[in-house]
């Protein structure tokens, strides 16, 4: 079954919010558009404790965008973003809920940060996705949503390690940062990731 996974269309993401992905407005009109297309449409969604060791200001001394190690792994120091509950984390009003058959919550352990919409960074816990897309014989998957260089790239990443035939429409998602965006669009055509357009949806 062909399925549309939208990645993280929340306030905080779009421009004015506290983490803004230049032209995250500009992609919303495109996903109303595609999610027509689709048997499935599924969400995830940004869910963080406000004392979540993601943002700088639960690290003193630090600032937005910092990197620092924690627990092994690379972190980068993010503003406060999609605290659970708050506007911040809501989906972007014009964004279309109707088809969306469920949602997916991700950051919610205080301890660890969470990109993909499969696993945290650590690969530790998963979200269960995996298993619901199984469960719903999605074995084809498309991407789109925010940002296409962070949470985007890590669930194509974790997807094409479960298996499933995954493909990124590209004019439904935006980088944070456009340069490294294209070097990992290189990485993922190499690992068997499909770029396409919408428009060359059937």
């Amino acid at each position: 079954m062909k399925t549309l996974i939208i990645i993280d269309i929340q306030n905080d993401f779009i421009p004015g919010g506290s983490l803004e992905v230049p032209g995250g407005d500009k992609i919303i009109p495109v996903i109303n558009r595609l999610q027509e297309k689709f048997e499935l449409v599924i969400a995830t969604q940004d869910w963080h404790p406000e004392n979540h060791m993601s943002f700088a200001s639960n690290h003193q001394g630090k600032k937005p965008f910092d990197t620092i190690e924690w627990k092994g792994l690379d972190q980068i120091l993010w503003p406060d973003h999609c605290v659970q509950n708050s506007p911040g984390a809501e989906f972007h009003p014009d964004l279309d809920v109707r088809k969306i058959e469920a949602i997916f919550r991700k950051g919610m352990d205080k301890n660890i940060d969470s990109y993909s919409g499969f696993y945290d960074n650590g690969h530790e816990k998963n979200t269960g996705l995996a298993g619901y897309l199984r469960e719903r014989n999605a074995g084809e998957l498309f991407f789109c949503g925010l940002a296409a260089d962070v949470c985007v790239n890590f669930s194509i990443l974790d997807a094409l390690k479960e298996g499933f035939s995954v493909t990124l429409i590209e004019d439904a998602t935006s980088p944070i940062d456009k340069d490294e965006f294209e070097k990992i669009k290189k990485d993922l055509t190499g690992k068997d990731c499909r770029l396409i357009n919408g428009d060359f949806l059937e």
